[in-house]
């Protein structure tokens, strides 16, 4: 069966967002009087979904959790020098794309953290006009709050192959994290691991 749709994890495997995620985590909670080190994000937390990760660090109220997550949006374009694209995978997007083919970002990421990369890159959603995107777009974007279950569950995944009319055999899927790979795996699409 022919492959029809792309599945993009967005941090780790279209970008390296490491770097950046990291630093705009650690000004945020600095901010707030939170101490939490590079190393210690990076090798305990990097991955997790905001409100989990503050949550873990001991933030229990909901409201000041929401405005951390909201100041970690506002600081994160001040990091964007740290952020690479994935140069050869997405060529190959473009090169699919050109032949027809659909490509989909699907990530547990917030859609505006996404979003803002995303114009940094200079690629664009279905919506955005050429001129704004000299990279290229894609066809969809799914985010952490367009389920209801995030990665490892494949719902994500699915919904992004429920949109396109797509099914499994006819999507392959690029991740990097354990979790990301366990959800594409439970979707019975075909899957790839990224390294950056």
């Amino acid at each position: 069966m022919q492959i029809r749709l792309l599945l993009l994890d967005f941090d780790g495997t279209l970008a390296d967002t490491r770097r950046a995620n990291t630093l705009a985590y650690v000004a945020t909670l600095r901010e707030a009087g939170y101490a939490l080190t590079e190393a210690e994000y990076e090798t305990r937390y990097f991955g997790m979904r905001c409100n989990e990760f503050l949550t873990r660090i001991g933030i229990a109220d909901p409201t000041e959790r929401e405005r951390l997550r909201l100041r970690k949006i506002e600081l994160y374009p001040t990091f964007f020098d740290t952020v690479r694209l994935n140069t050869p995978l997405w060529e190959f997007c473009c090169d699919f794309r050109r032949q027809g083919g659909r490509v989909w970002i699907v990530s547990t990421g917030s859609r505006a953290n996404i979003d803002n990369a995303m114009r940094h890159l200079g690629i664009g959603g279905p919506q955005t006009p050429e001129a704004q995107a000299p990279n290229g777009c894609v066809d969809g974007i799914l985010s952490g709050a367009d389920v209801a279950h995030s990665k490892p569950a494949p719902d994500c995944f699915l919904e992004a192959m429920r949109r396109e009319g797509c099914t499994p055999e006819e999507t392959l899927i690029f991740e990097d994290s354990a979790i990301g790979l366990e959800a594409a795996r439970r979707s019975g699409a075909g899957y790839f691991k990224v390294e950056l």
